[in-house]
């Protein structure tokens, strides 16, 4: 493979042979061997797939692991929300390849975009649980695949060896196991349901709430000490996210033991009376209400309207591009040059021809004196330094293809 690459026939080893013209035979191969290990690592991490329920086994099985890993800190939380919003896209497509923008996956998990840029550069890609293959261009999204995440659960450094804040009293207990253990159980198909509405939105209910949520589903009836394990959320931020879902009634405490009240995952709240919730709480009727409790509501909604607008833009600045003339392509046969023929350009509509050939500008209807329309409806460019006819434009054009096509 490395003679192939290295092979002046062969276009695909072209950057290859560019490395060892520039830098040298060594570093070229060096490169080669880099691109080699690469290869191998991302086929050794690939699962293989075999049939079409193997697929719906496979993306499961994901599923499962992302379930109960911890997502520590806000970081994390909102890294669990992209990372659901690409496994609704799987799904959808039927395996771990598929495509998607970074809009389509913000407007999924409820997030900004550069919320969600973080996500994919500090958590995802490089835990092995999100890989770009290609980056989208024009109207296709990036085509990603779902990996299995890290082969071994690793504490991410921390700050300071060790804490500073100790309890005041052993027998309090504080302290006896780490907040945060290495096993979580949360229902990700609930967060999933439910992240893109604005009442998780920032400002509003959070991903931490979401995370309870989840934990809570997943196992109901859980005392705090509970929840500080099974949804990766500290006990300080736990308490925080209990007291908002109780005093919108999604959630009641019985003793020490939390749950969500019946009929909540539907988006109503406290329905029943034997529902035991404390006094200012007020029962949600929708998480429309919860948003607009909170704050939130339209945020999805203007996130997608600013993702439409800059779609337009961006299609927009596409087409402007291609309308641009193209720097003429030349190749070398025998020593000389050799014009390559460009495509002849579309008619001019009708809209802005003027008499006598004249062009007429779409922007202010004047009459634009750089161009002329050909007998034939063709637009041409007049320049300084070309002030040639139509038919000797057309004689040149003519010798230029015979030139070309003799080559």
């Amino acid at each position: 493979m490395t003679q192939l690459l290295m092979h002046p026939d062969h276009e695909g080893g072209r950057h290859t042979q560019n490395i060892a013209l520039r830098s040298g035979q060594a570093r070229a191969l060096a490169y080669v061997r880099r691109v080699w290990d690469s290869a191998c690592a991302t086929v050794s991490s690939t699962a293989e797939v075999e049939s079409r329920q193997h697929l719906h086994e496979s993306l499961a099985a994901l599923r499962d692991r992302i379930e109960v890993t911890p997502w520590r800190g806000k970081r994390g939380r909102t890294a669990l929300r992209v990372l659901r919003a690409h496994l609704n896209f799987a799904q959808t497509a039927g395996g771990r390849l598929h495509a998607a923008s970074e809009r389509q996956a913000a407007e999924e998990a409820g997030i900004s975009r550069q919320t969600l840029r973080n996500a994919y550069e500090t958590v995802l890609k490089p835990g092995g649980w999100l890989r770009r293959l290609r980056v989208g261009q024009g109207r296709e999204g990036s085509t990603w695949y779902l990996g299995n995440g890290p082969a071994t659960a690793t504490r991410p450094p921390s700050s300071r060896r060790q804490t500073t804040q100790f309890p005041p009293d052993p027998a309090l207990e504080e302290w006896s196991t780490p907040e945060t253990a290495i096993s979580a159980d949360v229902d990700s198909s609930v967060i999933g349901h439910l992240m893109a509405h604005d009442a998780f939105a920032h400002r509003g209910l959070g991903s931490s709430a979401l995370m309870v949520i989840g934990a809570l589903h997943a196992r109901p009836g859980q005392t705090v000490s509970e929840l500080v394990i099974t949804s990766s959320v500290s006990r300080a931020t736990t308490y925080r996210a209990l007291g908002r879902l109780a005093h919108h009634g999604l959630v009641r405490c019985i003793g020490e033991v939390w749950s969500l009240v019946p009929g909540a995952l539907e988006g109503f709240g406290n329905s029943h009376l034997e529902a035991v919730t404390e006094a200012q709480a007020v029962p949600a009727q929708g998480w429309d209400l919860i948003a607009d409790q909170c704050g939130t509501a339209g945020t999805a909604a203007s996130r997608r309207a600013l993702h439409a607008a800059e779609r337009a833009t961006y299609r927009e600045a596409l087409e402007l591009l291609s309308e641009h003339r193209a720097k003429a392509l030349v190749v070398v046969r025998e020593g000389r040059q050799v014009v390559v023929p460009a495509l002849r350009p579309d008619e001019v509509a009708p809209p802005w021809r003027g008499p006598g050939g004249v062009v007429l500008s779409p922007v202010t209807g004047r009459v634009d004196p750089v161009w002329r329309v050909a007998s034939d409806g063709r637009l041409i460019l007049i320049t300084s330094h070309d002030q040639r006819s139509y038919d000797e434009l057309a004689a040149a054009h003519t010798e230029a293809l015979r030139e070309w096509e003799s080559v």
